[in-house]
């Protein structure tokens, strides 16, 4: 069965905090609960989903959050890809060592 992992990539419009005026930044929310600013990726939400895409991550969707006032601007990019098949783990027994068994 295919299983999917998630990503979430924000797009940000705030306040400039070295100079006067506004800035774009970009965050990206990993699906092992990572948070990293990737500003310095690019300078466009199409550079960043790019480069998400050029790693197998697939654009499911994407949302504006309107009740910001003013200049803020606030979107959402939901990405997914399929999530690497891991192998079922094993048990390991110890060496030279019989399986336990229960008898009633």
């Amino acid at each position: 069965m295919l299983k999917w992992e998630y990503a979430l990539l924000v797009r940000r419009r705030q306040a400039a905090s070295t100079d006067v005026g506004w800035e774009i930044v970009f965050v990206w929310y990993g699906p092992d609960g990572s948070m990293v600013d990737v500003t310095p990726y690019g300078d466009t939400a199409l550079a960043h989903l790019n480069r998400a895409g050029d790693q197998g991550w697939e654009l499911v969707v994407m949302s504006e959050d309107p009740s910001l006032p003013g200049n803020s601007e606030l979107h959402r990019y939901h990405l997914k890809r399929p999530k690497p098949d891991t192998a079922p783990r094993q048990r390991i027994r110890g060496a030279g060592r019989p399986a336990r068994r229960v008898s009633g």
